[in-house]
């Protein structure tokens, strides 16, 4: 049955001789799901199922790579360099094949942003290290240009082998082929660089190479960055001239990203991006060429993705975060299920910054099924083998997890918060500076807990009388955490002094023009953009020799090269707040040494403690008793919604 409120995102689309059953794609992101010596696990086969039974149409998945461990950028990268691993992607092919999904893989070389951890060696066209990471590197030889080519050709037959329905250049992100074609990093002088076709011989030659391997018939997808945002890097104006040339070279879908790791807030946004930004781009690229073109870029929503279509901005959409945080997005689209649907805050912390880039398996903050799609009762939930009843204190992302999966398992659920609103301390943080999509994890719940049957109490504080009064089997405290006041002298002086969370929420207002923000982590940082919007003189003042080392790394980057800049916010690192006076504060260097910086008021940012909860009088009632989130430990999101998940799986 065709879909009615988005025709377009649901019409069929076509990419060169195949049929695609929708125009949604899930384009590649790194997972480090891979086995070890680079096979396709269970883990990354069920992640990779559950995306095409969740609908989409089209999943390219994620980078493969040509040549270990040169090419490498994450610790446990796919490999497709051998033939001992078509089976691996043969089974990957056949679990996506089984939900009507067609299955493309990319095939990468890392360049310059190489992962060194087992001694890589980097290397590009002209030995230039990447700005962003800062390795070193070395300039390829005409040999080893020639050995690339053939690899990559190699890898295009074994994906078509393996029975992949088509495969992607990585062209994009300051990767290796992005690199031959940008005079940002390409300053050859030989027959790979120096003019513009010079710099395109290098993925052509790939191009060409490939064709002459996989026939005609096999979709080629090329994925290149259409303004790497960094000076001397190739802009729009440059990219539209790439694109008729990859056309003319045999390619059949261009996939529209943005960015090299120098500009790396525009290839992972943070949070404060608006919505399908991107667009742009690729709708001038569709202007030159015939072939189809994706989008891609902060989709969250089907109105903006129908959208992009219909106004022709492009043939397809590839969501993809979006389909970390709910793979079923697609169906839940195409049955008018929208409210239904868990979307993606632009965190970047589970996905990216947080986790894979650290050597870690991905996991996402809103859905923490996510990387645990092959375990029991993670994707289909085991249903209670006796029903309990449960009570979940605190409506914060922990609390509403734990009692939505608790509920839909058969338990008898109430949740409790003192608060009128759902979301904890969500309703403070989505106040700060570009953080709105915070408000998409209570909108979420509002339908998800309702259709659960969670019973819930808002407005109701919870005391030793109600636990008695309950007499739960149950009981999870999800109450969270507040802030920490520090024992400075001054800080009691109500005229001066104010809470960061009470500044953020708008519970009070800063008078005065200059102002400090005691404490530069993740919160004191959102605070002082808060307090520079409105016009004021802000100065961070720091005991850390660096700002806001809690805050995942792209977003921090982003702060710190964009944001922090702009705002003119002025730091005080390695400083120790001695004492807060109507002046100012007075403040210690290592040396002990005192100063004064000047303020009329001063906002508190100095971390939080768990909330001092019922856990003892619980244990006198209940069974079970359990602490998730913030009240158990002061964390992120992400600690709170796998830990409320569990509980509920477990109870």
């Amino acid at each position: 049955m065709p879909c009615t409120l988005f025709p377009k995102l649901f019409e069929e689309g076509r990419i060169g001789r195949m049929r695609v059953k929708n125009r949604i794609v899930m384009p590649p992101m790194a997972t480090n799901y891979a086995g070890p010596s680079g096979e396709a696990t269970d883990r990354l086969i069920r992640y990779y199922a559950e995306r095409a039974k969740g609908g989409a149409g089209l999943i390219i998945v994620e980078n493969v790579q040509v040549k270990y461990p040169q090419g490498k950028n994450v610790a446990c990268q796919l490999r497709l360099d051998d033939g001992k691993y078509i089976p691996s992607f043969q089974e990957l092919a056949e679990a996506v094949h089984a939900h009507d999904a067609r299955i493309f893989i990319q095939i990468h070389h890392a360049g310059r942003q190489y992962h060194d951890i087992e001694g890589a060696e980097g290397v590009d066209p002209s030995g230039i290290p990447d700005g962003f990471l800062q390795q070193p590197v070395r300039p390829l030889t005409n040999e080893e240009i020639l050995d690339l080519i053939e690899r990559f050709s190699e890898t295009a037959l074994r994906a078509q082998r393996a029975g992949l329905d088509g495969i992607e250049f990585h062209g994009a992100h300051g990767y290796l082929i992005s690199e031959f074609m940008s005079p940002h990093t390409n300053q050859r002088v030989d027959e790979w660089g120096g003019t513009f076709e010079r710099r395109m011989k290098f993925p052509l030659k790939i191009i060409e190479r490939t064709r002459e391997k996989v026939g005609p018939d096999f979709p080629l997808s090329f994925r290149f960055s259409a303004d790497e945002f960094v000076p001397g890097g190739n802009t729009l104006e440059d990219s539209t001239k790439i694109a008729q040339y990859l056309e003319n070279a045999g390619i059949d879908v261009l996939h529209v990203s943005a960015g090299i790791y120098e500009s790396m807030p525009r290839i992972l946004e943070p949070m404060r991006f608006k919505e399908g930004w991107r667009t742009y781009l690729a709708a001038e690229i569709k202007k030159v060429v015939k072939i189809p073109v994706i989008t891609v870029g902060q989709i969250r929503s089907p109105e903006v993705a129908e959208q992009v279509l219909e106004e022709g901005k492009a043939d397809f959409v590839a969501v993809g975060r979006t389909l970390i945080a709910d793979p079923h997005w697609p169906a839940k689209v195409r049955d008018a299920r929208v409210p239904e649907i868990r979307k993606c805050i632009s965190c970047n912390i589970g996905c990216i910054g947080g986790y894979v880039f650290n050597d870690r398996y991905m996991r996402c903050t809103v859905n923490p099924v996510t990387g645990h799609e092959r375990l029991e009762g993670w994707t289909n939930l085991i249903p209670a083998e006796r029903k309990k009843k449960v009570m979940v204190i605190g409506a914060g992302p922990g609390g509403m997890e734990a009692a939505r999966v608790a509920a839909l398992r058969g338990h008898s659920v109430t949740l409790y918060d003192r608060e009128n609103d759902l979301g904890g301390q969500l309703r403070v943080a989505v106040r700060g500076p570009g953080k709105d999509k915070l408000g998409f994890i209570p909108e979420y719940y509002s339908t998800a807990l309702k259709l659960a049957g969670v019973q819930m109490k808002m407005g109701t504080s919870v005391n030793e009388e109600t636990i008695r009064a309950e007499k739960p089997d149950v009981v999870i405290f999800a109450t969270g955490a507040v802030p920490v006041f520090p024992d400075i002298k001054g800080a009691d002086n109500p005229d001066m002094v104010r809470g960061s969370w009470d500044v953020l929420s708008g519970a009070a207002q800063v008078p005065g023009r200059k102002v400090v923000v005691a404490g530069g982590g993740l919160v004191g940082c959102e605070t002082a953009l808060l307090l520079a919007e409105q016009g004021k003189e802000v100065t961070i003042v720091e005991m850390m020799d660096e700002l806001a080392s809690d805050m995942e790394p792209i977003t921090r980057y982003d702060f710190l090269t964009e944001l922090l800049p702009k705002a003119g916010i002025r730091t005080a690192l390695k400083m120790v707040i001695a004492e807060i006076t109507d002046q100012g504060v007075v403040v210690l260097d290592r040396w002990q040494r005192k100063s004064l910086i000047e303020a009329d008021n001063v906002v508190i940012a100095l971390g939080s403690r768990p909330v001092e909860d019922l856990t003892g009088i619980a244990r006198d009632c209940a069974q079970e008793v359990y602490a998730i989130g913030d009240c158990r430990e002061p964390r992120k999101i992400i600690n709170a919604t796998f830990e409320g998940a569990s509980v509920a799986r477990m109870i």
